[in-house]
């Protein structure tokens, strides 16, 4: 309710305009309107999914099939985000070109959108000038054609996905999920990014990277999964865990345990703490009405000093203004309960 006592009047959706490059993979595809298309507010939808092409013509789909867009390239000049899929397109995956009407087409996007690739679609990003000095990733089987054609790109092939803030890009196939998640929990908070996830029943954030994906096991590696030491550790994150503590519960070297760990997660053992005890203190934030520094303590961040920074460091607000953004409310899926979904939904 506004002060007048009126209903508050819902802000306009946020436009997202998905590019179809010709020969589209079709599982990058529908990720966009999947998680971003069914986030809502209060009964409000939070986002306005457009999938578009470069063109008015039907774009040709990697698994077999055409499909006509309800949207030509006029969606992108509209858009607060333009998201590009992954894509054969020969031009940006051989050449580091773009065909002349993705090119146009890309060119008509207004300053200040935020810029999106999934998988492969990196290279259309990177052909168009979007990457140059700045750190991506995209499929680790990608990685070499993409260093080769793009030099001037940072490309980060050991991660799930890559947040520069207005550029954000994912590694392969599902990672465009964990991406899009990724965003929408930065845009709304966890609260709804969990029901979005819960009804795509999926894991609403996947610890590692790409590296626990690549086909490069470790040569006769007697030790066991870290996975158990990971689990214990999430139990007790408020306790002064250290590299030595997770080795030893994992009776392990700490050198071993550091080797295996970074093998199984795609990061190091402290990378993965804070970020375990980052998450933490956000849900608590969000579904507490805990001090500050009882959060802090809670997630294992020691003082109130140590969660403001790591949270200004990684989204750029206080405790304060975060639980004042994303705390206390629940928002479930538009026509449906976290779990259960209509005919036709999946």
């Amino acid at each position: 309710m506004s002060s007048s006592g009126s209903p508050a009047v819902p802000s306009p959706p946020h436009v997202v305009a998905v590019l179809a490059v010709d020969a589209v993979v079709g599982f990058d595809l529908n990720i966009p309107s999947q998680i971003f298309g069914t986030a809502e507010r209060d009964g409000h939808p939070l986002y306005d999914v457009r999938v578009c092409g470069a063109d008015d013509r039907p774009v040709r789909v990697t698994a077999g099939y055409r499909a006509v867009l309800d949207h030509g390239p006029e969606a992108l000049a509209e858009a607060d985000t333009v998201i590009v899929p992954g894509t054969h397109c020969p031009e940006a995956r051989r050449e580091g070109t773009l065909p002349p009407a993705v090119a146009e087409a890309l060119a008509t996007v207004r300053p200040g959108t935020r810029w999106m690739s999934i998988c492969t679609g990196a290279f259309v990003l990177a052909a168009a000038g979007r990457l140059d000095g700045r750190r991506a990733t995209t499929h680790w089987a990608r990685a070499a054609d993409f260093r080769r054609l793009y030099p001037a790109v940072d490309l980060d092939d050991t991660v799930l996905f890559v947040d520069e803030g207005d550029l954000l890009t994912s590694a392969g196939l599902a990672a465009g999920l964990d991406l899009c998640l990724h965003v929408l929990r930065r845009d709304h908070g966890a609260a709804v990014a969990n029901a979005v996830a819960r009804h795509a029943v999926v894991a609403p954030w996947r610890e590692g990277g790409q590296a626990q994906f690549i086909d490069r096991p470790l040569a006769g590696s007697p030790e066991g999964s870290t996975a158990p030491t990971r689990a214990w550790a999430q139990a007790r994150l408020a306790e002064p865990l250290d590299v030595g503590a997770l080795a030893a519960h994992a009776r392990m070297s700490s050198r071993t345990f550091t080797r295996r760990f970074r093998a199984e997660t795609g990061v190091s053992p402290h990378a993965w703490l804070t970020r375990q005890r980052l998450d933490r203190a956000r849900h608590l934030l969000e579904t507490t009405d805990l001090t500050i520094d009882r959060v802090a303590a809670e997630a294992g961040l020691g003082t109130a000093a140590s969660l403001r920074a790591h949270l200004a460091g990684e989204l750029g607000v206080s405790p304060r203004d975060y639980r004042r953004t994303f705390g206390t409310a629940s928002f479930p899926l538009r026509g449906t309960d976290a779990f259960s979904a209509g005919p036709g939904s999946a």
